[in-house]
């Protein structure tokens, strides 16, 4: 079975650190997540964040086992095969000792033969029923295992329905405040922002900047060099001043 996306992994974790999210400029994700981290850093909660809780410790506790079916198959396919070369062995030997038998010839040696193969026959119809059993139990195991996977994939479904609600819950929580804080950005029209996060119309830069401006970061947020630039563009206001955070630059920005 191949690995889930890296994207649905990413979803069955807990909500990363609201730094984790805006510790940098650009993000690299959706405005929802950016407004998201943004109010989880205020110490907001969505009203799921127990049943984000449940779901994953539901998955977690889910063990899917692997079963090898192609293993267990093969050995019955092997037991049965040597099950049937020593049938004809032994009804040859049968044979034998009837022919010698006809003509009054020595048999000692043929039933001799002929007895290690009927017991070497016994043990091989012996170990094709004990393989049939195990391939038996190993079906009856992968279909357990089937409904363990099924199980947790509705659960896994379930889990990134309740965490879209929770991001949405949290960003429509503090839109409002993402608009104020799309004031203190330059070049942008609040008006523009609409009433949620679906509605904003602005520059996609633009909202990020202020989704760092209105969260309670512990740590300094890096300014990439398309953020300096965008700022350095449009207004006099440090970096600063527009995140109300301490900024470090990696990059310099050049001169526009």
């Amino acid at each position: 079975m191949t690995g889930a996306p890296a994207s649905d992994e990413a979803e069955k974790r807990p909500s990363p650190a609201p730094e984790a999210v805006l510790d940098q400029v650009p993000t690299g994700t959706s405005l929802r997540r950016e407004l998201a981290a943004a109010a989880r850093s205020r110490g907001r909660e969505s009203s799921v964040r127990d049943d984000l809780g449940r779901l994953r410790e539901e998955i977690a506790a889910i063990g899917v086992e692997s079963v090898d079916l192609a293993g267990a198959r093969q050995r019955v396919a092997e037991a049965s095969g040597e099950e049937e070369r020593l049938k004809e062995r032994v009804a040859a030997l049968r044979g034998d000792v009837r022919a010698r038998r006809a003509v009054e010839a020595e048999t000692d040696e043929a039933l001799g033969d002929l007895e290690s193969a009927a017991a070497e026959l016994s043990n091989a119809q012996t170990e094709r029923i004990a393989a049939e059993q195990a391939l038996e139990r190993a079906r009856e195991r992968a279909a357990r295992a089937r409904d363990e996977r099924e199980r947790r994939l509705e659960l896994e479904d379930r889990l990134r329905n309740r965490r879209r609600e929770a991001r949405h819950e949290l960003a429509i929580d503090v839109y409002p405040a993402f608009r104020d804080g799309l004031a203190s950005v330059p070049g942008v029209d609040p008006p523009r922002a609409g009433a949620g996060p679906s509605e904003y119309e602005g520059p996609r830069l633009a909202a990020s900047l202020a989704a760092v401006r209105i969260a309670d970061l512990d740590a300094a947020v890096a300014l990439g060099v398309e953020a300096a630039r965008w700022l350095a563009e449009r207004g006099e206001r440090s970096p600063e001043a527009v995140l109300d955070e301490t900024v470090v630059r990696p990059d310099r920005a050049p001169d526009p």
